[in-house]
């Protein structure tokens, strides 16, 4: 980045930062954002750490620097805060490969058996839920539940990491994220020829191949904390490639390199700092949520706050 570019970016980001001020709102950048959204953020994290997070504050307006399902997360857990995404097509493929119909019909099938939804979905989706989980806590969820057999959506590869870990049966909606699910053994070949000295650090939406590979399995913030407190010095990173920026950021004498190039969601790159100055001063791309769905999705995500963690 040449300096002129590096002195307009910083312009642009003082003056998102003022607008932000004199609007009491909060900026919230999910860890797979652009370098710059992340430091402008009053908060990085993934998705539902920082809507609880938002939630804390007395912020009356929300920026989430994500997708669209995150920003839907914010609008369930503040009904009484403004949340505007960025950049309006930022959406998610896996989110988008399940409806509340769908679920709805799914359920039918199966009548009596509880759903498991991910967070990373839309509101209907977990509305129509009986429980939501994150890739940390997923396993947990479905042991909490003490039922023989549960329905797991919309991520079969995170379905299929929990079913490794309880007894119970896992019936699963076949979603993915095409990101993740992308990588193949071929790549983590590559990157451990490499970098033969690094770990393999992959994230629960990966293929279930991928995951005998690693030397952990990790959420987005799993992985942060398991980099923190790892005595090694390089990593192999299978996930997202705007993680790689938040690691080295905070483990600035340690080496990270990605699993494969090819491990870039668009959507999380289309958010810019222009983008965040037009939300914050024509407060444009509100999310909304009904209420009716709303409370029924908060029931599912409050279920979920109420599992004990390990």
């Amino acid at each position: 980045m040449d300096q002129d570019t590096k002195k307009n970016q910083k312009e642009l980001s003082l003056r998102a930062r003022r607008l932000a001020s004199g609007k009491n709102a909060i900026i919230l950048a999910h860890n797979y954002q652009l370098p710059e959204i992340q430091d402008l953020a009053d908060i990085t994290g993934d998705s539902l750490a920082l809507s609880i997070e938002a939630s804390k504050t007395e912020a009356d307006i929300i920026v989430f620097c994500g997708v669209h399902f995150m920003a839907e997360t914010a609008a369930i857990l503040c009904p009484g805060k403004k949340v505007f995404l960025p950049s309006k097509s930022a959406g998610c493929a896996m989110a988008d490969m399940l409806n509340a119909d769908e679920l709805r019909a799914f359920k039918a099938d199966h009548p009596g058996v509880p759903v498991v939804t991910y967070v990373n979905s839309t509101a209907e989706v977990k509305a129509e839920s009986y429980i939501c989980c994150t890739s940390a806590n997923a396993v947990q969820v479905v042991k909490s539940l003490g039922v023989p057999e549960v329905l797991m959506t919309p991520d079969k590869n995170l379905a299929m990491w929990v079913q490794r870990h309880t007894d119970q049966k896992i019936l699963y909606w076949p979603g993915y994220c095409p990101v993740h699910d992308s990588l193949t053994v071929g790549a983590i070949n590559r990157a451990r020829s490499e970098h033969p000295g690094a770990l393999l650090i992959a994230h629960p939406e990966c293929p279930p191949v991928i995951l005998d590979m690693a030397n952990a399995v990790r959420s987005t913030t799993g992985m942060l904390e398991y980099v923190n407190k790892s005595n090694a010095n390089e990593f192999i990173i299978a996930t997202e490639a705007g993680l790689l920026y938040t690691l080295q950021r905070q483990n600035p004498g340690k080496r990270f390199y990605p699993a494969s190039d090819a491990l870039v969601c668009q959507d999380m790159k289309k958010t810019r700092i222009e983008d965040v100055i037009a939300a914050l001063e024509h407060e444009r791309y509100r999310v909304t949520v009904s209420e009716e769905i709303r409370v029924k999705a908060l029931e599912a995500v409050r279920r979920m706050m109420a599992v004990p963690r390990d």
